[in-house]
């Protein structure tokens, strides 16, 4: 249903073009970063016909380095990091440490960096797990999953994102419900207070699972292990279960909560007048 006609799938391996450091970034601190709704509406309408390396390329060339990958590693977010290291797009990287993930996530974390060649930037919640457990009490996430994603997810997000214009994600509208609207470009009210606002570009909105899982053994991405005994979305290790068939990709998170989402995708207001 949202197969997605693109290019990628095919990229030799040996135009793999040098993947330059962050700071050596082509932007113009003084290029406006505010769409219209109209914008908005008409980027929508190029990008849903075209392949996630031109989405990248006018990330890149817009934004620059204000504008910054974050990524879970899940599949699509690895194809995204491929994708731009072959087209020469050195965004930053970053990823949401929250001192709870499986030991096969923090491994691959590695395993990227060494195969791209840079850093993958790990942001940290304020309280280790021993500090929230004296303030809060031991096992929040077993009785307050949403405080506890707030913490450990959502607070140290919000810091990155207060440094950035744009900020590219790997969501996909097959995964649940919940994303089935996500746009390609979607703009969203960083701070009430000062009315900034913030591009989200979800280069992957339109791919399938199938195509994805394509793309990563094709080039051979190195990917979390534990997808393959069972976990199709990967998250804290406190919080994450197989998932059986039939249930859609996240079904296996918070269970027994009716908590669809960690909170970094939906803490922020999306301006509505803004979507196609």
């Amino acid at each position: 249903m949202f197969e997605r006609k693109h290019k990628p799938l095919s990229v030799p391996r040996a135009s793999v073009a040098p993947f330059l450091p962050s700071n050596d970034a082509p932007s113009d601190p003084e290029l406006p970063f505010r769409l219209t709704a109209q914008d908005v509406i008409d980027l929508n309408g190029r990008f849903a016909k075209t392949d996630t390396a031109e989405i990248l390329t006018w990330a890149w060339e817009r934004f620059g380095t204000r504008a910054a990958v974050g990524t879970a590693f899940q599949g699509a977010g690895l194809v995204m990091l491929h994708q731009a290291k072959i087209h020469g797009l050195p965004f930053p990287v970053f990823t949401l440490d929250t001192g709870l993930l499986f030991p096969e996530t923090l491994q691959l974390k590695k395993r990227l960096e060494d195969f791209f060649g840079y850093e993958i930037k790990s942001l940290h919640p304020d309280l280790t797990i021993a500090e929230q457990e004296e303030a809060h009490g031991p096992n929040l996430w077993e009785r307050e999953p949403d405080l506890c994603c707030t913490m450990r997810k959502v607070l140290p997000l919000r810091d990155r994102l207060s440094k950035l214009d744009c900020w590219i994600t790997g969501l996909r509208r097959e995964q649940s419900e919940s994303r089935a609207d996500v746009g390609i470009v979607e703009i969203y009210k960083a701070d009430e207070n000062n009315e900034r606002e913030i591009v989200k570009l979800n280069p992957m909105a339109l791919w399938t699972r199938d195509t994805v899982w394509a793309y990563i053994r094709e080039h051979k991405i190195p990917y979390n292990p534990l997808h393959d005994v069972g976990y199709r979305s990967i998250g804290c290790m406190t919080c994450t279960r197989k998932t059986t068939a039939g249930e859609h990709e996240r079904a296996g998170r918070w269970t027994g909560f009716k908590k669809i989402e960690c909170g970094i995708h939906t803490f922020m207001s999306r301006k509505n007048d803004f979507q196609i």
